[in-house]
């Protein structure tokens, strides 16, 4: 079995913001030669995550403007508070929230070399804390 791991850099150009990442994960599927097997697409952070989901701007609009509504910024947060470990007041609360309600990975199956989606389907790395260099993995496992 083969297997290859592959470190991507990502930087989004907004505090929130949802990447599409889907070529870059086709194009490291195709360069691994694996024909049959699964890919797995995971974020390095707790408060970025992996998701998919139709790969239009009002879709994209749409789900971040909920996520908005559902874990606000102005609310009030546990963790809103001085962490020595970190040397300052974690302010993120809702960039964890977000998420885990997102989801940290994506697993997606290789069948002749290519990576298999749905129609309508993309995969997005998900910023929710910020303008910041980030990091996802790509593994491809098979034969």
């Amino acid at each position: 079995m083969k297997v290859e791991l592959t470190e991507k850099t990502v930087c989004a150009g907004l505090e929130v913001e949802l990447i599409k990442i889907t070529e870059d994960v086709k194009e490291t599927v195709k360069s691994s030669r694996v024909k049959d097997g699964v890919v797995f697409i995971i974020s390095a952070h707790t408060t970025a995550g992996i998701t998919m989901n139709e790969g239009l701007p009002c879709v994209e609009k749409d789900l971040i403007d909920k996520l908005d509504k559902m874990v606000p910024c102005d609310d009030i947060y546990a963790h809103a508070h001085f962490l020595p470990s970190y040397g300052a007041t974690g302010g993120n609360s809702p960039g964890h929230i977000k998420s885990m309600l997102a989801g940290s990975h994506c697993v997606l199956p290789v069948k002749d070399g290519n990576m298999v989606l749905g129609h309508a389907q993309d995969i997005y790395f998900a910023e929710f804390d910020g303008i910041k260099n980030r990091k996802y993995y790509i593994q491809v496992m098979g034969e």
